[in-house]
């Protein structure tokens, strides 16, 4: 016996999910400065509660003007600030790995993470860490080689200039910014092209460059000559399989699947494991919650409307239980199938179509 599996499978034509939540929490990893500090976690709901930043860190002020700017990047979001910024500082016996960090962070609740700080030796050891760590959240590291998940998003622009500071963000800097501005980003809208009013220039790509980033599955930015913006929302995943294709490249989407699969988990768990009989009305209670939820995924403009989107019971995964537990189902109809006793497991199917942003514009104009 072990703990009861809620076993949720995202495939392009199925996802899981119940009741609506919010998202847009940020987790920023930064080292203390202060001799002697341990490994610490502060949470703000807003810039405002932040204590300013000093050039000598205290207990009541731990933070570096620097880390201050970084955290103020994060809090910039887009359409709003992120909802909540945790701050993890690493302690100074622990500038060697983030090993004691990633033990906190695994018992974090959040939706982005980003290690400003980061040097380029530890990227690879974190990138493989957050790939293995079963969250559904995402990662924003800098300049990652081997990441090919949609969990990462791979940044990789350079030497960013803005009015915030003297000299330049390095790509490591700025992926504070990066994660507050994904978590700022409502799920009916994309980051492809969102500004970034503060950036006044960086190392730009030409545009057969900026094709080849996207491609290889990388966050750049563009200047369209008047502004800085995001060049298209998109994170490191490029190897598509059967289960696995085209949309697990996109932020917005991945948004998506993440948000559904967290709603579920978390109302199953605190609504309904342990807490009905196991009858065929039970699944039919659980179902009409379910598919309540998704037609207001639909209504929101997450869902596509064109698109039959519905939950029910897995008649085939519960006939091929039913066998296995010497169930006779040679006889049975889908409905007598339905209504078995399946002891204290649940079997559904859902098919839904992720609704993706408006990005791609082609006008043929006759003269």
């Amino acid at each position: 016996m072990a703990l009861p599996n809620i076993i949720i499978n995202f495939k392009e034509k199925a996802v899981t999910a119940i009741k609506r939540g919010q998202r847009g929490v940020v987790a920023l990893v930064m080292t203390h400065s202060r001799e002697g500090a341990t490994q610490s976690i502060y949470e703000y709901r807003g810039f405002g509660d932040v204590p300013a930043g000093t050039d000598t860190a205290t207990e009541e002020a731990p933070f570096t003007k620097e880390q201050y700017l970084l955290i103020q990047l994060a809090f910039m979001g887009y359409v709003t600030p992120p909802k909540k910024l945790i701050v993890v500082m690493r302690g100074q016996e622990d500038v060697e790995n983030y090993t004691n960090v990633q033990t906190a962070l695994s018992t974090l609740a959040f939706d982005y993470l980003a290690f400003p700080e980061i040097e380029g030796k530890d990227v690879a050891t974190v990138n493989t860490w957050f790939k293995g760590l079963d969250k559904k959240a995402t990662i924003v590291l800098p300049n990652v080689v081997g990441g090919d998940s949609e969990k990462v998003v791979n940044f990789t622009t350079e030497n960013i200039v803005t009015t915030l500071k003297d000299s330049a963000f390095t790509t490591a800097e700025y992926t504070a910014r990066i994660a507050g501005l994904l978590a700022g980003t409502p799920l009916t809208i994309s980051a492809t092209y969102a500004p970034l009013a503060e950036v006044v220039d960086f190392t730009r790509l030409s545009k057969e460059d900026m094709d080849t980033a996207i491609d290889n599955g990388e966050l750049v930015l563009y200047h369209d000559g008047t502004k800085a913006k995001i060049a298209r929302g998109v994170n490191s995943f490029t190897t598509t399989i059967v289960d696995k294709g085209d949309s697990f490249k996109k932020i917005k989407l991945v948004d998506a699947m993440n948000m559904m699969y967290m709603d579920i988990k978390k109302t199953c768990e605190d609504s309904y494991i342990g807490k009905y009989p196991n009858s065929y009305d039970s699944k039919c209670i659980l179902i009409t919650a379910i598919q309540a939820y998704i037609d207001g995924l639909v209504y929101d403009n997450i869902l596509d409307n064109s698109y039959e989107n519905r939950v029910e019971i897995d008649v085939e995964r519960q006939r091929i239980y039913l066998k296995s537990i010497g169930v006779d189902v040679e006889e049975m109809d889908d409905l007598a199938i339905k209504k078995a006793n399946t002891r204290d497991q649940v079997f559904l199917v859902m098919n839904v179509k992720l609704l993706d942003a408006l990005e791609d514009i082609t006008l043929n104009v006759n003269i």
